[in-house]
């Protein structure tokens, strides 16, 4: 299970189902995937396809709705 949180500028914001404790986000587009931690802080964990410019982009959406990235991740883990 792999629930969205949410989809802006042709990007998919997502969890997988119990992957790891530690609070992030997967990010997929037809250009490629990457993972950035949410906690303690907003930081790239992996990237495949993306060129900078993208994941400066992908960090910048996922710094606007890192509340709601939390929220989300609370109510689907409990934690």
């Amino acid at each position: 299970m792999s629930p969205t949180v949410f989809r802006q500028d042709g990007f998919r914001f997502f969890f997988f189902s119990r992957e790891e404790a530690r609070v992030h986000i997967h990010v997929l587009s037809g250009d490629g995937e990457a993972k950035f931690w949410i906690k303690p802080q907003i930081e790239l964990a992996q990237s495949y396809g993306f060129n900078s410019q993208q994941l400066k982009a992908i960090e910048t959406l996922i710094r606007e709705h890192r509340n709601e990235i939390i929220d989300a991740w609370q109510r689907h883990f409990g934690d």
